[in-house]
């Protein structure tokens, strides 16, 4: 089968790896698999669950991938997995999958909101975003991330693992979802903050409250006057959000 590099699409065979990532999956009833692809995940994962439902973009691929095996628990879906109905799905599960780096964030976005959790999801990404995602210095997304999952870094991938090698490492990064620390209301505030990251925090929150005001605020949360956004944790956003609330 032809590499399609329009989808970003490269190809891990390494067993010991692909093992790994599928022991970081765990066990149970049924994993969900983003972008199955040659199928080479797809059976490390049917070693360690019940059933697995596998999403795959090619409309080849997901014709091609059952015949390779037979007789197992695998049903595969040929759809875009941002467009994929989770509502279906009536039981405990978790989700793994070697994902495009182009639509990385859109991805992570859908599978931490949707209404049925899964209870793992375990993705091979590119090594920059996962370390920005559980990094110290926050970014949009990793405060978005942080708010609706736990989240562990697992092993690094080097490109020269993958048919064709891409340009950069991977890493597979592991979330456990959880309820939302903070309300939609708090991340609309962290969005205002974020609009031009490389400012000063109180230039952009700048319209909230006068000047003054933002502050007195600032000092008494503590929080440095020259601060950007990127220096504040979530518990930060709701104590600034309830401070302008008042």
């Amino acid at each position: 089968m032809k590499n399609n590099k329009s989808l970003g699409q490269h190809w891990l065979k390494n067993r010991a790896i692909l093992d790994e990532i599928a022991a970081l999956a765990g066990n149970g009833e049924m994993c969900l698999e983003i972008g199955p692809g040659l199928g080479t995940l797809t059976s490390s994962l049917l070693k360690r669950f019940e059933a697995v439902v596998a999403v795959e973009y090619d409309k080849n691929l997901a014709e091609n991938l059952p015949k390779s095996f037979p007789g197992k628990n695998l049903e595969v879906i040929n759809a875009d997995i941002l467009d994929f109905d989770f509502a279906k799905i009536d039981k405990s599960y978790t989700i793994a999958g070697n994902i495009p780096y182009y639509i990385t964030s859109p991805i992570i976005e859908k599978l931490l909101t949707v209404e049925n959790r899964p209870e793992r999801v375990v993705l091979l990404i590119q090594k920059e975003v996962a370390e920005r995602i559980a990094s110290d210095k926050e970014t949009l997304l990793s405060l978005f991330v942080k708010n609706r999952a736990e989240v562990e870094l697992g092993p690094v991938v080097e490109r020269a693992e993958f048919t064709p090698p891409p340009k950069v490492d991977s890493q597979v990064i592991v979330l456990i979802p959880h309820v939302p620390e903070v309300s939609d209301e708090v991340f609309g505030l962290i969005k205002r903050g974020f609009a031009a990251p490389r400012k000063k925090l109180v230039h952009n929150l700048a319209g909230l409250k006068s000047k003054a005001e933002l502050v007195q605020i600032f000092t008494d949360l503590n929080i440095n006057i020259d601060a950007r956004p990127g220096d504040l944790k979530l518990s930060d956003w709701q104590k600034l959000y309830n401070l302008n609330k008042k």
